[in-house]
């Protein structure tokens, strides 16, 4: 993927682009999904960032949870909230004073971090649970109702 000026292109092979982001909200049968629009910009721009490490797994029918790599963070450093369908998930951790600690390698990231995700419809965080270094967050969706209604017709 490469980005031109809107920075929507996609590299397919050798050197042709293509734009899709644009061609796709152009048009004039698309009214109103202005939000929708947005709502793809987030999540590709989330994807995009890779710390920390996370995945995404399906937990039965109804269920799916989110699992972030989150070594190093207690349950202070960490906040999970929900706006909206935005879950957002960001941790900070205050540097340590040890002056006289030297490392040799330092591969474990200590960095704060903001990761968020936009929750389809329906979907209803269940909880948040620290364990062995991994942060899991919980989400369910409530059971579909059938959506056939007979709407009852009046005289008047």
């Amino acid at each position: 993927m490469t980005g031109g000026a809107d920075g929507a292109t996609a590299c397919f092979g050798g050197n042709e682009t293509m734009t899709t982001r644009t061609i796709l909200f152009d048009s004039p049968f698309l009214l109103g999904f202005d939000h929708t629009r947005a709502m793809i910009d987030r999540a590709a721009r989330a994807a995009a960032d890779s710390y920390p490490p996370y995945n995404v797994e399906q937990r039965g029918e109804h269920a799916v949870r989110i699992t972030l790599a989150v070594a190093g963070f207690g349950p202070d450093d960490l906040a999970v909230t929900l706006e909206g369908r935005q879950l957002t998930i960001a941790g900070k951790r205050e540097p340590a004073d040890k002056a006289d600690q030297a490392f040799l390698h330092r591969g474990i990231a200590g960095r704060g971090f903001v990761r968020s995700f936009v929750l389809a419809d329906g979907l209803e965080v269940e909880e948040a649970r620290l364990e062995h270094g991994l942060l899991h967050v919980d989400m369910s969706r409530p059971e579909d109702l059938p959506t056939i209604r007979r709407i009852p017709i009046t005289t008047g």
